[in-house]
């Protein structure tokens, strides 16, 4: 196969998609749809008629059948957005060719290394070349390495005429990292069965399962009194707020956590005397044990709030996604023709396990797509120190060829 994935990945990270949080407009920033429209540029000169881009920040597009059996039609899916933790902007990808082991120093800022042994998935990169930033920005390879493989792929299947495939829908996705990729999705315009989010990280891998995920809104109502005349009547809202988050067991959070372990994790505190908010994420593989960490939240709550009587506290628990290896395993076959098509690629030992985190795949699944979640190629993201393999990239190109291939040949 001849591939065209770096070249498109080192022109899409220097496009800044950076989502925000704040924003209310959809997409969230309209700089996402820079890079959306390069991409639909780049669909059309392939020889896709149909690409095109919506108002709310979603790519479409479709390769057309090249066989006369009836095959489910298959999306693939990538988001364009970067993280808020750390800039997108002005991105300066570095190619390091055959890696050799050696700590990647980057050069605008050389604090920032890349040492293998904090990166286990190094080890396997000696003799590929790896891509990183400059050092004061992250990469993109979240998720840009995935926009970048299903593009490769899309260009080497309308050039391989010989390779048989069903109906393929591509989609590129806004706002994932701020968990809204799919808010404004057009299913029936879709019009897919079954679908791949392309935005795992180790070789090989395949991702059938998420974290099922809630978000927490903690408002505490204080007591607010003339500081100088405070004695016995101030109970000041942001102290109970920072008392709460402080008797947090350690054992619930994520720096104590691995594996199939959840936890509760606050990420945004605010306020004042009179009022304060704390906001918080629960995780965790089992609806059981989203329950269980709200009770354990809720448990401190209370034990906090008995020492100030005059203030009190509301907890609002909001749905956010569910693990999408509740739907996958109705559908065996869309991991099945995966591990087979990971195979094909190489991977004698596809690497099957459970995502640390979710996907737009797990809220497609939910909404009739069940969509596990393939290997970019991607690590270290939301960080300075985030790289991504182009041999990686390719075999995840390979891979989504592979796949096509097997869907038709199954039918």
């Amino acid at each position: 196969m001849r591939h065209t994935a770096k070249e498109r990945f080192l022109r899409y990270v220097q496009i800044d998609t950076q989502s925000d949080p704040a924003s209310k407009t959809i997409p969230s920033t309209d700089k996402q749809k820079d890079l959306s429209r390069l991409l639909v540029q780049e669909l059309l000169e392939m020889g896709i008629r149909d690409a095109e881009l919506d108002t709310f920040g979603y790519v479409y597009a479709t390769l057309p059948a090249n066989t006369d059996k009836k095959v489910p039609v298959i999306c693939f899916c990538s988001h364009v957005d970067t993280a808020p933790d750390c800039s997108g902007a002005g991105v300066k990808p570095i190619l390091h060719a055959n890696y050799k082991g050696q700590d990647l120093v980057l050069p605008d800022d050389p604090t920032v290394v890349i040492r293998e042994k904090e990166h286990e998935d190094l080890k396997r990169q000696h003799g590929n070349d790896i891509i990183t930033a400059s050092g004061t920005t992250l990469l993109g390879a979240d998720n840009k390495a995935g926009v970048a493989a299903i593009m490769d792929a899309a260009h080497i299947l309308l050039n391989t005429p010989s390779i048989k495939h069903g109906k393929i829908r591509i989609l590129f996705t806004p706002d994932e990292e701020i968990g809204r990729g799919v808010d404004k999705l057009d299913m029936k315009k879709l019009g897919a069965r079954f679908g791949y989010t392309i935005d795992g990280e180790t070789a090989g891998s395949i991702e059938g399962e998420t974290f099922s995920a809630d978000g927490v809104l903690i408002t505490v109502h204080g007591v607010a009194s003339h500081p100088g005349f405070a004695k016995g009547k101030m109970e000041h809202a942001s102290k109970i707020a920072a008392r709460i988050l402080a008797r947090l067991p350690d054992k619930f959070s994520p720096e104590h956590t691995e594996g199939r372990q959840g936890f509760i994790h606050p990420t945004l505190i605010e306020g004042g005397l009179e009022k304060a908010t704390v906001k918080l994420i629960l995780r965790d593989f089992t609806e059981g044990g989203l329950k269980r960490h709200a009770r354990t939240l809720q448990k401190v709550v209370d034990a906090v709030l008995k020492n100030y009587p005059n203030s009190r506290a509301e907890v609002t628990i909001t749905q956010q996604y569910r693990n999408m290896g509740k739907v996958l395993r109705r559908y065996p076959q869309v991991v099945a023709n995966a591990i087979e098509a990971l195979q094909r690629a190489g991977f004698a030992q596809p690497l099957q396990r459970a995502i640390r985190g979710g996907t737009d795949g797990s809220r497609l699944s939910f909404m009739g797509l069940p969509c596990p979640n393939l290997f970019a190629g991607e690590h270290a993201f939301h960080s300075k120190q985030e790289w991504v393999s182009v041999q990686d990239m390719e075999k995840a190109a390979e891979t989504i060829v592979h796949l096509a291939q097997v869907w038709e040949e199954r039918s």
